[in-house]
This record gives C-alpha cells, sequence and structure tokens, in this order.
C-alpha cells in the first residue's frame, strides 16, 4: 500500500528520485471519467489527465473501465486508479527510477501489465505514469518538455506543425444523420503557425455565419471537437459549403482539406452504409469499397481534399491499398495502425497507406508512442499527432508534435477549451522559438 501522506512518502523515500505516484478520477470534455496520474518527485508534483476516444479501433491497447452499468453507464476507472495507487506506483517507488530514465520506466510498466494490449493493468493506467515521468524528465534536465521529447526521439530540428481543423463533425462525433466524421480545414499556405490559426479562426468564424444562414441558428450548435454538426446527410455538400467558407474567407489555395471518414464505424457484413444513424437503413442502399473508393475519387477532383484518414474499415486491407495507390493525396491510418507497430509494418507491407495517426492512449506509453513515430518516418510515411474526442486540459501532444516534427497535429475546432488548450500551447511554443522557427506548410506531409 502507498504510505498515506506526502510528508510520510517524503520521509519514507528519502532520496528516491521518485517517492509517490497518485491516481485519481477527473473527468474529460464529454463528461465522462478518466484518470489523472500525480508523480511526486525530489523537484515537485508532475500531472498528467488521459484522453479517450469514442471511435476506438478494435485494435487499440485496451482503456480499462469498471463496467459496473450502475456508475457512469459502466465507464467508471476506479479499477484504473486502483492500478495505478496499489501496483504501478509502489512498484515505481521500489525500484528507485530516474524520472530521466523514460525508456526503462515505460518498459517495466509493460513488463508488470504483461499483456499484449495492456488489459491487466490499463493503457489509461499506463499512459498517465508514463506522461507524468516524461514531464519530470524534461523539469529534471531544465528543458522545456517539447525539448526533452525531441531529444528522447533523436529529433535535432523543430518544426512547427500545419493545424487540422476540424470544423464539422459527423460520424460518432455528433448527433446529426452525416456519417463521416470529421471535415478538416488545414492552413498549409499560411507562413507561421500564428497565421495558421488566424486563418483557421477567421474561416471557423465565416463557415458559423453561413451555416446559421442556410441551417438556422441551431444548426450552429457543435460536436464533441468544437465542430458545427448541422443536420446534413449529404457528404458532398459539407465539402461545398466548407469551400465556399474558405473562399469567402479570402484564403483559397491557402486552405486545403482534410477529412477523417471513421468508415469502420459503418461497415456491416462487407459493406459500407452511409445511412448508419439511421436505424431503418436499406440495405440494398449499402456500398462496396469499389463505389466507395469513387466517391473519394469525386471528392478529391472537385474540391482540395490533401488528406483522408480512415477511408476504409479498419481491417479493409485491399480497399486500403487500393485508395493509395490509385491516389496522390494523403491517406492515414488511424483504426487501420492504432499506433502499433506490429499494425504499422503490416500496412507497409501491404502498402495500405502513407501516414501514421499518432494518439499516444491507443499504445499506451511515450517511448511506443516514439517508437511509432520512428518507425512510420523510416518507410516513408507521415505522422499526424492528434487529440481524443474525450480531452482533457492537458496539453501534453501540443509539445509531443513539436518534439516529434511531425508537422501536423489534429486536436479539434478552434473552439472548446480542451481543443485551444493545445493550439495555444503551440503558439507559446512558437514565441519561445522565435522568428527563425520553421512552419510546416505545405510541407506538412514530410517536413524533416
Amino acid at each position: 500500500m502507498a504510505c498515506k501522506t506526502k510528508d510520510e512518502c517524503k520521509r519514507e523515500a528519502g532520496s528516491k528520485p521518485i517517492y509517490d505516484v497518485r491516481a485519481r478520477t477527473i473527468f474529460d470534455s464529454r463528461g465522462n471519467p478518466t484518470v489523472e496520474v500525480d508523480l511526486f518527485t525530489n523537484l515537485g508534483i508532475f500531472r498528467a489527465a488521459v484522453p479517450s476516444g469514442a471511435s476506438t479501433g478494435i485494435h487499440e491497447a485496451l482503456e480499462l473501465r469498471d463496467n459496473v452499468p450502475t456508475e457512469f453507464q459502466g465507464k467508471g476507472v476506479s479499477k484504473a486508479v486502483s492500478n495505478v495507487n496499489d501496483i504501478i506506483g509502489p512498484a515505481l517507488v521500489k525500484q528507485n527510477f530516474d524520472v530521466m530514465q523514460q525508456e526503462e520506466i515505460d518498459e517495466f510498466m509493460i513488463k508488470l501489465d504483461g499483456t499484449d494490449n495492456k488489459a491487466n493493468l490499463g493503457a489509461n493506467s499506463i499512459l498517465g505514469v508514463s506522461l507524468a515521468v516524461c514531464k519530470a524528465g524534461a523539469a529534471k534536465r531544465g528543458l522545456p518538455l517539447y525539448r526533452h521529447i525531441a531529444d528522447l526521439a533523436g529529433v535535432k530540428e523543430l518544426v512547427l506543425p500545419v493545424p487540422a481543423l476540424n470544423v464539422i463533425n459527423g460520424g460518432s462525433h455528433a448527433g446529426n444523420k452525416l456519417a463521416m466524421q470529421e471535415f478538416m480545414i488545414l492552413p498549409t499556405g499560411a507562413s507561421s503557425f500564428h497565421d495558421a490559426m488566424k486563418m483557421g479562426a477567421e474561416t471557423y468564424q465565416m463557415l458559423k455565419k453561413m451555416i446559421k444562414d442556410k441551417y438556422g441558428l441551431d444548426a450552429t450548435a457543435v460536436g464533441d471537437e468544437g465542430g458545427f454538426a448541422p443536420n446534413i446527410q449529404n457528404n458532398k455538400e459539407v465539402l461545398t459549403i466548407l469551400n465556399e467558407a474558405i473562399a469567402k474567407a479570402g484564403y483559397t489555395g491557402r486552405i486545403e482539406i482534410g477529412m477523417d471518414v471513421a468508415a469502420s464505424e459503418f461497415y456491416k457484413d462487407g459493406l459500407y452504409d452511409l445511412d448508419f444513424k439511421n436505424p431503418k437503413s436499406d440495405k440494398k442502399n449499402w456500398i462496396k469499397s469499389d463505389k466507395l473508393l469513387a466517391i473519394y475519387q469525386d471528392f478529391i477532383k472537385s474540391f482540395p481534399v490533401c488528406s483522408i484518414e480512415d477511408p476504409f474499415d479498419q481491417d479493409d486491407w485491399e480497399a486500403w491499398a487500393s485508395i493509395t495507390a490509385n491516389t496522390t493525396i494523403q491517406i492515414v491510418g488511424d483504426d487501420l495502425t492504432v499506433t502499433n507497430p506490429k499494425r504499422i509494418r503490416t500496412a507497409v507491407d501491404k502498402k495500405a497507406c502513407n501516414c501514421l495517426l499518432l494518439k499516444v492512449n491507443q499504445i499506451g506509453t511515450v517511448t511506443e508512442s516514439i517508437r511509432a513515430h520512428l518507425l512510420a518516418k523510416q518507410n516513408g510515411w507521415g505522422t499526424m499527432v492528434s487529440h481524443r474526442s474525450g480531452e482533457t486540459e492537458d496539453t501534453f501532444i501540443a509539445d509531443l508534435v513539436v518534439g516529434l516534427s511531425t508537422g501536423q497535429i489534429k486536436t479539434g475546432a478552434p473552439c472548446r477549451s480542451e481543443r485551444l488548450a493545445k493550439y495555444n500551447q503551440i503558439l507559446r511554443i512558437e514565441e519561445e522559438l522565435g522568428p527563425n522557427v520553421r512552419y510546416a506548410g505545405k510541407a506538412f506531409r514530410k517536413p524533416l
């Protein structure tokens, strides 16, 4: 058992670099419980909070929930919290690790769990500790977190990312009829990150006005990630109004469009149901992957679409290989790869995509996240760092994207403070790095 008070812990720990680890339940941006961890060290207390996804891939590391129906609809995390307080924390203190031993600590927790998908302790338990250790390691070295991460990954040149701002929500992130989950704007023609956020915010406000005028005031309500959720069902209609908003804001040619289709959400019996939110959806209208590919090709031809994430089901490998071979844009693997080196290697072998979506809670440690990015990079892929739809105020991924210099980040609309917290942190980093730091811009797919 952990000691009862901070003073008691400190007395018992003596000179131990980590003298206690405490977890608690907090709430994410959807009002669901999640895990927060405090790491107690001689340098101070370092805190990290764990995000949670809504549309999760079946191959992700396990997010441990209590599954007690009478509490939080089964979404409680008391088991995960207990695993930190009663198992992980005491074991770390006993090992006398230094906070700069990120890889050793992460490997220790992986072995302590003993499963391929962190099913015993929970990826949410392990990740909270891993993130807090990384913050403590940066503090011990007297470095900003992004510099510490860059050193862990062997990155020399820092690059500021293009933000992929999710301005229209559908799929599992909104209560409208829209099947495809995210429609994003990427200010690739900006001169700096600050300029990119200005362009994105102005386009977002223009889009809000246009949606209000066309669909009514209630259509400007926002989804889980801050994007608008008008009750549109036709995906091409969304692209049309988005392209018009870009033009009216004055950014044609400087802002491109990205999509996260999350196609696994509407994959049924080997077919794709673009009316999957309708309980009376008619199976005769479900389509095969080749027809869905034709829809994407039309989107690319008609609009400035530069990136499509999860265009097909997470195990529809042939369809993935087909779109990658038959388009020239970025094809991003999220549910397909789940930040997992094994899945990434398979995707490389099958030539299924050309970009990794990096979500730290899909794999469960900082070390494994860095390895996943480096593996993607070695194979000529890009990497897009990503939030989750259930987010917290923790800004770790803002430092991660700069430290890894991946050149692109998606963390929601320029709306809702848990999203803007990440963008605002990058603005602070940009100011700290000065005017000579490079913005990835149109080279966002391979900035290094």
